[in-house]
């Protein structure tokens, strides 16, 4: 393991983290928030000292980085996001526990959106700006940043932005990754912008339509407001959040295709078809189910598509209390949360292009069964899919299955009831945010001891890096020259 080389580049996103934060500072100024002020000077100071000083310690080193290295960076590079972008919590005293801490941090680093503030209206504005921002970055990935500011990463650049950009059959954007990662955050920015602007049409505050957008491009979840956008109780908010959920749920080289002119081919792409398909069929199943509780038509098929947006893209914002619908539709989303978004978008779960492969299989294996002799190649949209991605995509999902079943007992040690315990570790594996029962949409994870926390927070990075890059790093094998 060529640990100078890791130390650089380490360092380098400890830099990036570290200029990112010293951003919230612009609004504890604004707010002449002083005690904000000093933790956040102190915590940019000492995430750039402790950056820079791993930095210099490689800063010789430009060897080619190749698959152990990255694979141990993007790991690691999650757990120190995790523990400097926690320091404003801790100094600002929003969270007086490390631990929470951490799990805030991870949560929103990761895009999960599970919270153990109870209160997020008395957090100070430079502190939740910071909780917004954590998401916005680790939305598009914040590897993928660093790769756009890197000149130079040789082989292990491919394995690192492979690690990033979730899902099994993301399209290539262009030859060099520098410029592919560029795209996609010039792309990232463009529709966040956009959204804040809607939002501050609509009427919601700048400082809120800023958060919210963050939040929403990255399908986090996190709000400035105890009630999520249901706050607002506003028909046209909603209507912009669950636009730009749907949006972030999209494959994003389908924009980047957008942009070159082909938006036919864009829109008959085939997870993308499967993924408005799936989606609209939900959002009315729900809207039906609902309909006692919500006996306006109009106003459950909203309630429907925005908890349908924000379970499917694992976004995790609510304008209703889906703890309370009927057992139909909770069993729906839950099976929306493990589906998620499509491949190459900021959502969280396995991906819908995982789910067709996953079907086609086993189609294959029905028809196999009664006709042995044939041999039929898996297509996928008019394309070939190598038997090695359908096999990794089914090792995949055995891998989250057992995750889920080990995740759901450890979860029970801590007295919790198994739709908590269960939804706790798929909400967190499959960063979404909120489950069911005690973790529903108006709760929080702050009852849940310390110890379910970092176990929690494990499954966010997990879930987040799709399984195989964590697990690689934990076996003996990975560490053997």
């Amino acid at each position: 393991m060529n640990w100078k080389t890791i130390s650089r580049l380490s360092g380098i996103l400890l830099i990036i983290i570290g200029f990112a934060m010293s951003s919230s500072v612009i609004w504890a100024l604004v707010d002449s928030d002083t005690a904000s002020l000093r933790a956040f000077l102190i915590s940019v100071a000492v995430t750039l000292a402790f950056g820079f000083g791993l930095f210099l310690f490689g800063r010789r080193k430009f060897d080619t980085i190749y698959i152990r290295e990255a694979v141990f960076v993007v790991a690691s590079g999650w757990i120190l996001a995790g523990i400097f972008g926690a320091l404003p919590f801790y100094l600002t005293g929003a969270l007086t526990n490390p631990v929470d801490c951490f799990f805030e941090t991870v949560s929103g680093f990761t895009t999960t959106g599970s919270s153990v503030i109870t209160n997020v209206e008395v957090v100070p504005r430079a502190v939740l700006y910071w909780r917004s921002l954590t998401q916005w970055l680790g939305g598009m990935g914040i590897i993928v940043l660093f790769i756009a500011v890197l000149p130079r990463l040789g082989v292990g650049a491919k394995k690192l932005f492979e690690s990033e950009v979730p899902g099994p059959i993301s399209s290539s954007f262009r030859p060099k990754l520098k410029h592919t990662s560029s795209i996609l955050w010039r792309i990232y920015l463009g529709i966040t912008v956009a959204e804040m602007i809607a939002l501050v049409i609509c009427g919601m505050d700048f400082f809120d339509a800023v958060c919210h957008s963050f939040c929403t491009m990255a399908t986090g979840g996190y709000s400035t407001k105890n009630a999520s956008i249901g706050h607002y109780d506003s028909t046209a908010i909603d209507i912009v959040v669950t636009i730009f959920m749907f949006s972030a749920g999209v494959n994003f080289y389908l924009y980047y295709m957008a942009v070159k002119g082909e938006i036919k081919t864009a829109v008959k792409d085939y997870e993308f078809r499967v993924y408005t398909g799936l989606t609209a069929v939900c959002i009315v199943l729900i809207a039906i189910d609902i309909l006692v509780i919500h006996p306006d038509f109009g106003v459950a098929l909203r309630k429907a598509a925005f908890q349908t947006l924000a379970v499917g893209t694992t976004t995790g914002f609510g304008t209703d209390n889906f703890n309370l619908y009927p057992s139909f539709s909770k069993a729906l989303m839950v099976v929306l949360m493990i589906i998620g978004g499509s491949a190459g978008s900021t959502a969280g779960g396995m991906k819908v292009s995982r789910l067709i492969v996953v079907v086609k299989s086993i189609k294959d294996e029905l028809i196999r069964a009664s006709r042995p002799h044939v041999v039929r190649a898996m297509k996928i949209g008019g394309h070939t899919i190598p038997k090695e991605i359908s096999r990794g995509i089914l090792v995949f999902f055995a891998m989250f299955l057992l995750v889920l079943i080990i995740g759901t007992l450890f979860m029970t040690l801590f007295k919790l009831d198994i739709i908590t315990a269960a939804t706790s570790v798929v909400s967190t594996l499959a960063n979404i945010g909120p489950g069911l029962e005690r973790v529903g949409s108006i709760e929080n994870y702050a009852f849940i001891p310390s110890i379910g926390k970092l176990f929690l927070s494990f499954c966010m990075i997990l879930g987040r890096l799709e399984l195989v890059t964590v697990a690689a790093v934990l076996l003996p094998s990975f560490w053997k020259r």
